[in-house]
C-alpha cells in the first residue's frame, strides 16, 4: 500500500533541507533539484531495496544520477535515508567537503561520479548486464534530463540495453522541457522522445514526474514488457514547489536571494501544514 501522505511530507521536507542548502552554501541548480525531487522521493522511500547501513551491499538496487548537476536533492534524500549525517548538508561546496555540487562516490550510496552529461546510461547498462550474468536479481534505475537527450551516447546505451534485453534497467527523464539555455525544444528539439525510444527497444511510460504515488506505482510495475528495458517518461515542472521558480528557466542554476529564501521556505513550511 502506498503512503501517499507521507510521500508528499517526504518530498516537501527535501525541498526544504537542500533550499537551505544552497542558499546557505551560495551556489546550486535549484530548479534542476527542485524539477527530480519527487522521482527520487519515490524511489528511495517507496521503490528500491537499498541499506543506508550496509550501502556496498551485493543485492542492492543501483541508482545512477545521469543528470548529476542536480545533485542538490540527492544530497538531502541521502542524508535524510542516514547514508551521511544530515549535519553535513552544511559543508555543501565548501573546503574539503565530500558534497561537491555533482555526485561524488566518495559519498556513501552514491554508484558513480557523473556530471559530464550522457554517461550515466552507458554505466547503468554495465550494471545491469552485470547483473543478469550473476543471476542477482537487483534493478537498476538512472535518472537523465531531457536536454541530456542530445547526447550521442545515450542512444548508444540504448541500443546496447535492448540488445541484451535488460528488462532490469529502468530509465527515467525527468522531462521538464527546459535546460540551462531555454526550451529544449528551441535548443535541441529532442521530440518525439516516445517514439524514439520506442523505436530504439524500449517500453516507453509516460507518467507525471511530480506525482509521488504514481511513480512509485509506476517504478513497481517495471519491467512492463520481459526482455525489454523501460523508459519512463516522467512530466515534471522545472522548479516545482515554489510558485516563483515555476517553469522559469533562470532558475536552473540560481541561489535565491534572503528575500526569496524567505519566501520559498514559508511556502514549503505551509505546503508541511496542509499535509498533515
Amino acid at each position: 500500500m502506498i503512503d501517499e501522505l507521507f510521500l508528499k511530507r517526504k518530498a516537501t521536507q527535501i525541498r526544504k533541507d537542500f533550499i537551505q542548502m544552497i542558499f546557505e552554501a551560495g551556489t546550486g541548480h535549484t530548479g534542476s533539484s527542485l524539477s527530480n525531487t519527487d522521482i527520487l522521493t519515490a524511489l528511495y522511500y517507496g521503490v528500491m531495496n537499498v541499506n543506508p547501513q550496509n550501502p556496498d551491499w551485493e543485492d542492492r538496487d543501483r541508482y545512477v544520477q545521469s543528470k548529476g548537476h542536480a545533485v542538490e536533492s540527492y544530497w538531502a534524500v541521502l542524508a535524510d535515508k542516514g547514508f551521511f549525517p544530515k549535519e553535513e548538508l552544511k559543508t555543501f561546496s565548501r573546503y574539503n567537503s565530500r558534497l561537491i555540487g555533482h555526485p561524488n562516490n566518495k559519498v556513501p550510496g552514491v554508484e558513480m561520479n557523473t556530471g559530464a552529461l550522457g554517461h550515466g546510461l552507458s554505466v547503468s547498462v554495465g550494471m545491469a548486464l552485470a547483473a543478469k550474468l550473476d543471476q542477482k536479481s537487483y534493478r537498476v534505475f538512472t535518472l537523465m534530463g531531457d536536454g541530456e537527450q542530445a547526447e550521442g551516447s545515450v542512444w548508444e546505451a540504448a541500443m546496447a540495453a535492448s540488445q541484451y534485453k535488460l528488462d532490469n534497467l529502468v530509465g527515467i527523464i525527468d522531462r521538464n522541457r527546459l535546460q540551462i539555455t531555454g526550451s529544449t525544444n528551441d535548443v535541441m528539439n529532442n521530440e518525439p522522445l516516445d517514439e524514439k525510444w520506442e523505436s530504439f527497444g524500449w517500453e516507453v511510460i509516460e507518467v507525471d514526474g511530480n506525482d509521488v504515488a504514481a511513480l512509485v506505482r509506476t517504478f513497481q510495475q517495471a519491467p512492463f514488457k520481459s526482455d525489454k528495458p523501460t523508459m519512463v517518461l516522467a512530466n515534471t515542472v522545472k522548479g516545482k514547489g515554489i510558485s516563483f521558480t515555476e517553469n522559469q528557466v533562470g532558475w536552473h542554476h540560481r541561489v535565491p536571494s534572503e528575500k526569496e529564501y524567505r519566501m520559498a521556505m514559508e511556502e514549503l513550511t505551509k505546503q508541511l501544514e496542509v499535509l498533515i
